[in-house]
C-alpha cells in the first residue's frame, strides 16, 4: 500500500497512472506484443488478415524492404528469411505472435510484428478490428 506521506512514492504513482491513461492512444510501444491489441487506434483493416499466405507475404515484403545487416567477416548475424518464414508458418496458426527485430545495414533498428487475435497469451484482450 503506498504511503500517502511519501512524496517521491506519490510522484511515481502519479506518473504511472498518467502513462497508463495515455497507453492506448500514445506512441509508446507495449512491452508485450499481445498488448498491441489494446492500442485499437493504431489498428487498420489493410493490416488485419486471416489468410496465412497474405501474412507471410507482408512479413517477406517488410524484410525485403529493410534487409538485415550483413557481416563483412562472413559470419551470420541473423537468421535468414527462409528460417523466419518457416517459424512463422509453424506458430501463427497456433496463436503465437511473431516479432522480427534486427539492425539494418544503416545501423537502424527495425522491428515489425504479427499479433494474433484472439491472442493465446492475452485471451481477454478483444480484437480491435474484425479480419478482412
Amino acid at each position: 500500500m503506498p504511503d500517502p506521506e511519501d512524496k517521491k512514492q506519490q510522484a511515481v504513482l502519479s506518473r504511472y497512472r498518467e502513462a497508463a491513461a495515455e497507453f492506448r492512444t500514445g506512441d509508446v510501444p507495449p512491452t508485450m506484443t499481445g498488448h498491441w491489441l489494446m492500442k485499437g487506434s493504431q489498428a487498420s483493416a489493410e493490416r488485419t488478415w486471416i489468410d496465412l499466405g497474405v501474412t507471410l507475404a507482408w512479413l517477406t515484403k517488410k524484410y525485403e524492404e529493410n534487409p538485415p545487416f550483413v557481416r563483412t567477416d562472413g559470419l551470420v548475424a541473423y537468421t535468414g528469411l527462409d528460417s523466419r518464414l518457416e517459424y512463422a508458418t509453424d506458430v501463427l496458426p497456433r496463436g503465437v505472435d511473431v516479432s522480427w527485430v534486427y539492425y539494418t545495414a544503416s545501423k537502424n533498428l527495425t522491428s515489425f510484428s504479427v499479433v494474433c487475435c484472439p491472442n493465446r497469451l492475452h485471451p481477454d484482450v478483444p480484437c480491435p478490428l474484425p479480419p478482412s
